[in-house]
């Protein structure tokens, strides 16, 4: 066979490129539970290294990122509940300013297609523009960010161990908070450990995971307990707020009250619910879904009554505590950055 220089030249070439703009940096990878589906997120294009995440942790918990250095992604999501807010209804911003929808919770965004609770987001990486930009959340500009932190010799140093310079850019803001909130994986409940053979569930834990595959598992299917859509859940307008859902992103008529279907993976602890956060606790959404009746407007997977009993909901609801993820809620690597 001939020998060709200029393709071995290309790949040493390459090579030596490759090992010379990794050579400082440690690549982490987001190791997929077995038997769950390939994730969304597309690695490739922001590969996750321990200091690109360091740096996204750091960003994530820092105030820097609103217009008075007040309100941090943190704020509206608390590890310790699932990564979102649970002190009150709304999201709260700066000064005192209250928005018009409840917090999702951050839960193994890495097989979610789109983001938000009308899906107005379609990328990790340009999800945190909207809280950033937001008046009633961080209101501030990514330019003003970026210049905040060029003037911080913390975050340079960050920057430069996580891309190998200094440069602070509003694309590397982005991909760093990626692969920070890329990692918030949560698959170590009793439900993945029974799913694993390494416990069982009680009596009542079992009927209502029952009860939960014949009523719930067609909107939240496992593993994710989500399926990535929008639905009708049967709730009415609240007039204060108007928020009409998906058809602001659409304009579609039948996306009118359509609002992304959320994980219930750690539900035990990511009160409020809904997308208003008007059921305070799981009993009251139970009772929602179990008192819909035969209404052509909702999604047709809600069309049939639960008809649970008292003792039905019970047992629905021991078993979404099953879902609970504690060392996700509790992992270190997670938390405030501790310098």
């Amino acid at each position: 066979m001939k020998f060709n220089w200029k393709i071995y030249l290309g790949l040493f070439i390459a090579l030596i490129g490759f090992s010379f703009s990794n050579k400082f940096t440690t690549p982490l990878y987001l190791e997929v539970p077995q038997n769950w589906p390939k994730p969304f997120y597309d690695f490739k294009r922001n590969p996750i290294t321990e200091e690109g995440f360091q740096l996204g942790r750091n960003l994530f918990y820092d105030p820097i990122l609103s217009r008075d250095n007040t309100i941090s992604c943190q704020s509206c999501h608390l590890q310790q509940t699932g990564f979102t807010h649970v002190d009150h209804q709304l999201s709260h911003g700066i000064e005192g300013k209250i928005g018009t929808r409840n917090s999702m919770a951050l839960i193994n965004l890495a097989w979610s297609k789109d983001f938000m609770w009308d899906g107005g987001v379609n990328n990790l990486e340009m999800q945190p523009l909207n809280p950033i930009t937001n008046p009633l959340e961080m209101d501030e500009t990514l330019e003003h960010v970026v210049t905040k932190l060029r003037a911080s010799e913390k975050y340079r140093k960050l920057f430069a161990k996580a891309f190998g310079d200094e440069k602070v850019t509003s694309q590397r803001l982005l991909k760093a908070l990626a692969q920070f909130t890329v990692m918030l994986k949560s698959s170590n409940s009793k439900y993945d450990r029974v799913m694993r053979n390494e416990e069982q569930y009680y009596a009542r834990e079992q009927r209502g995971y029952d009860l939960f595959k014949t009523n719930c598992a067609s909107c939240h299917k496992e593993p994710l307990f989500s399926d990535d859509k929008f639905e009708k859940n049967g709730l009415a307008l609240d007039t204060t707020l108007n928020d009409i859902g998906r058809i602001k992103i659409t304009n579609k008529k039948e996306d009118y009250l359509r609002f992304k279907i959320p994980t219930l993976r750690n539900i035990q602890f990511t009160f409020p619910y809904m997308h208003d956060g008007r059921f305070k606790t799981l009993t009251e959404v139970v009772k929602h879904y179990n008192s819909l009746g035969n209404d052509k407007n909702l999604s047709k997977e809600l069309v049939k009554p639960m008809n649970l009993s008292d003792n039905d909901r019970v047992d629905l609801v021991l078993f979404l505590t099953t879902l609970t993820d504690k060392e996700f809620l509790f992992d270190k690597r997670f938390s405030f950055p501790k310098e």
